[in-house]
Parts: C-alpha cells; structure tokens; sequence
C-alpha cells in the first residue's frame, strides 16, 4: 500500500513538474511574440537567482514569432498567477504597460 501512495506522490509531482514547464513555455513564447528577452525579464523578477535551468530548457520550444500563435496579455498573467509567479507577473505587466503606452 505504501509502494502505491508513493507512486501516486510521484505521479502528481511530475504533472506539476509538466504544468510549470508548460507556464513557463508559455511565457517565454509570450516574449518571443512581444520581442522580449525572457531571460531578462526573469532576472527582473528574480535578481537573486543566476539562471533558471528549466527557463533555458524550455527557451529550446519556443518557435519564431511568426509561426507562433498569438497570446494575450491576460493569458500569461493569468498561468503565472496561477503558478504563483506574482514577481514575474508584475515584470510582465509593466512590460505591458510600458508597450502600450509607446503605441
């Protein structure tokens, strides 16, 4: 019985693990359609960590702004949320603030 909880721990584990990569696809193909490094903006967010590992795994996925499909702005605020990501969510709407005040 207890082989079994530890697989099903490890089971819901790993379908985090593929939920956060799929957040963190989704705001680096984010940055890649607004023409933002998302790298630096992590580091906005984040100054104290050097790099993140997944970020640059993930940074792989991302496909050109042209093939990509659109993502609004409230999309990617809303999965960072989701994840607990507010600092990131805040560099993202400045980001955004900052865009749409150039138009």
């Amino acid at each position: 019985m207890e082989e079994h909880r530890k697989s099903i721990e490890e089971g819901i584990v790993e379908s985090y693990k593929q939920d956060e990569d799929m957040m963190i696809l989704v705001f680096a193909q984010w940055c890649v359609n607004e023409e933002l490094n998302p790298e630096e903006l992590y580091r906005q967010a984040y100054p104290q960590q050097e790099s993140n590992e997944r970020l640059q795994r993930v940074l792989e996925l991302t496909v050109p702004k042209e093939e990509a499909g659109p993502i609004p702005d409230h999309t990617v605020l809303g999965v960072l949320s989701l994840f607990g990501n507010e600092d990131l969510a805040f560099v993202v709407s400045e980001a955004i603030s900052n865009r749409t005040s150039k138009k």
